[in-house]
């Protein structure tokens, strides 16, 4: 296994923000799989959905899992939502569940300064009902596949990332 770190949660945890802050404390690089995905496919996620179809994008989503796995050492690699689902997703690195609730992470969405663009952005958050038990699924496969959980509600992203310092290095 690499010494890489995955971040996974649900979409809107707070993986980005999470993972910038930790790449200034361990000075390391950042990939994001969303970015990765949306630079090969010349697509915004929302347009890959739309055009594609889901179905597509997580076909798009295994195979960045397998070259992160191949290629990648020293990286903080924020994952999308659904990238827990990848089949190799341990041998990327250890992979840290950033975990809240569903209000949690709306409300968080909603408090910051984007918040519409970030909705925008997230086209399975258009439905909350669905999203809702899209997220009660996901939840116990987080947990599962996770090394190490951190409870992130109602906490900065400089606390966050000092308890996964912490976390990672007992």
């Amino acid at each position: 296994m690499s010494n890489n770190i995955v971040l996974i949660g649900f979409m809107g945890v707070g993986k980005g923000t999470v993972a910038r802050e930790l790449c200034k404390k361990l000075k390391r690089l950042m990939l994001d799989t969303d970015d990765l995905i949306e630079s090969s496919e010349n697509l915004k996620i929302r347009e890959i959905f739309e055009t594609k179809g889901e179905e597509y994008f997580r076909k798009q989503e295994s195979l960045v899992a397998k070259n992160l796995a191949a290629n990648v050492q020293n990286c903080v690699i924020a994952g999308g939502g659904g990238f827990v689902n990848v089949k190799n997703l341990n041998k990327i690195g250890t992979v840290i569940y950033l975990k809240s609730s569903f209000d949690g992470i709306i409300k968080r969405i909603e408090n910051s300064q984007n918040a519409q663009k970030k909705f925008a952005k997230r086209p399975l958050l258009k439905d909350r009902d669905k999203a809702k038990e899209l997220f009660k699924t996901r939840k116990k496969i987080y947990e599962k596949k996770a090394d190490i959980i951190v409870d992130v509600e109602g906490k900065s992203a400089k606390n966050i990332v000092k308890e996964i310092v912490n976390k990672i290095k007992k």
